[in-house]
């Protein structure tokens, strides 16, 4: 097996949004804000190579929405899914499998794009795309606080390619086996049936951390961002989460993270916190 990170491009966002509670002063030291409170985001998505299949973990938000969309995300950075794909040697039409962690348009855009002008098309035309029947129903009839985050553009195009296919939750296991080589976790606080992979790598556990915890600055378990529709239960899920990846020495993959790719944790006074930061290359 080999692991590429891929950078699906980069963006800003609020950091009182990305923090929730916590106060500025506070989360800055692990983020640092511009003037006008922006703090960096990257769209890290992670490719596994293994065999004849290659599997995409998200794919960023895309390029096909208005300059007025973007607009409110400031992108910044040259890398594309396209050109990080390229970079490791890889082309779209190479991708067997398309994994999304949920269906927020910053981790499913790159999943479709424009052909021309005229028509939207899949993204990766040989590939498999995967979600799970209860997040799918939630983001196709979404709820007022989310529907600004699951865009039709982003998702109907892949039910009716017919390349969906969904995931079920092993509802008597912490994990759930999946057949695409490693495991799931679903969570509920971030949104509806969110999915956490967890990958073997090199006798390494590597959990893909999406937003449970979507940069090394959300580990504390109190770091929740506003975005998430239920934060006492993203409370709950992280502290299980945390202390189940400290005790199995987990690292954690960070997707939003500009400046860290990937973490081990340890136990403090404190609680669960970030150890070493570590690249995808020197394990």
């Amino acid at each position: 097996m080999n692991l590429y990170p891929i950078i699906a491009g980069n963006f800003m966002l609020d950091g009182g949004a990305m923090f929730g509670v916590v106060p500025k002063s506070i989360w800055q030291k692990t983020n640092p804000a511009d003037n006008n409170n922006m703090v960096k985001i990257a769209a890290r998505c992670l490719l596994i190579e293994e065999g004849n299949r290659l599997i995409l973990i998200d794919t960023g938000m895309g390029d096909k929405q208005s300059k007025k969309f973007f607009g409110y995300y400031y992108r910044w950075g040259k890398d594309t899914l396209e050109s990080s794909l390229k970079k490791h040697g890889f082309h779209p039409d190479d991708v067997t499998d398309v994994f999304l962690t949920h269906l927020h348009f910053d981790h499913c855009g790159g999943g479709v794009v424009w052909s021309g002008k005229n028509y939207l098309e899949i993204t990766f035309k040989n590939a498999k795309y995967w979600s799970n029947k209860g997040h799918w129903d939630w983001a196709t009839d979404p709820n007022k606080r989310e529907s600004a985050s699951f865009l039709k553009e982003n998702i109907n195009p892949i039910i009716e390619s017919g390349q969906l296919n969904y995931l079920e939750k092993d509802l008597d296991n912490y994990l759930t086996k999946t057949k695409l080589g490693f495991d799931v976790l679903f969570v509920d606080g971030h949104t509806e049936k969110q999915m956490i992979p967890v990958i073997n790598y090199k006798g390494q556990k590597i959990a893909f951390a999406a937003d449970l915890v979507p940069t090394h600055g959300h580990v504390p378990l109190p770091y929740i961002p506003g975005y998430d529709i239920r934060p006492l239960i993203s409370l709950k899920e992280k502290d299980l989460f945390l202390n189940f990846c400290h005790e199995n020495n987990v690292f954690l993959f960070f997707e939003h993270d500009s400046f860290v790719e990937l973490g081990s944790l340890q136990k403090t006074d404190g609680g669960i916190r970030l150890n070493k930061k570590i690249k995808l290359l020197e394990l």
